[in-house]
């Protein structure tokens, strides 16, 4: 899944974001850019989690971004990666709602997205390729640790 983010051009590397919602904005910027999401979702996505909390951050740095399935303006069923250099936070005060790992989902078609969560379950489980994945830098560091985790 990782070559995927790199062969699709769905990975991006920032520095930071001023909150929780740029990052949010950031993190959708590759799906837009291939047409995979329209710009309305990222919108979508941020009242989400305006309305039932920081849901998305599932792990502690880690967020998966995401609305409901057959969400208007998503016409693919894929999944982006952002990494930032510097956490946000979403909820302050509480460190475990800070992320830093991004990886925003979009899904038009549920057979592909249970693979696609079915995939991205192996690298959310392997804490030693989420620490890795937290210290790269670019996609050459991705492809390296798709070829020391999962090949």
């Amino acid at each position: 899944m990782l070559r995927e983010f790199v062969e699709k051009k769905h990975c991006k590397f920032a520095t930071e974001a001023k909150d929780w919602k740029e990052a949010i904005r950031m993190s959708c910027e590759t799906l837009e850019a291939d047409g995979s999401v329209e710009g309305n979702y990222k919108e979508d996505i941020i009242k989400c989690v305006e309305e039932y909390g920081p849901y998305i951050v599932i792990v502690p740095n880690v967020a998966m971004p995401h609305s409901q399935e057959g969400a208007a303006g998503v016409h693919k069923t894929t999944i982006g990666f952002m990494k930032l250099e510097k956490p946000v936070s979403f909820e302050l005060g509480n460190a475990e709602k800070d992320a830093q790992l991004f990886f925003t989902l979009a899904s038009c078609n549920s057979e592909e997205h249970l693979n696609n969560m079915a995939r991205l379950s192996e690298i959310l489980s392997n804490e030693e390729l989420l620490i890795e994945l937290a210290r790269a830098n670019s996609t050459e560091d991705i492809l390296r640790l798709q070829e020391k985790f999962l090949d």
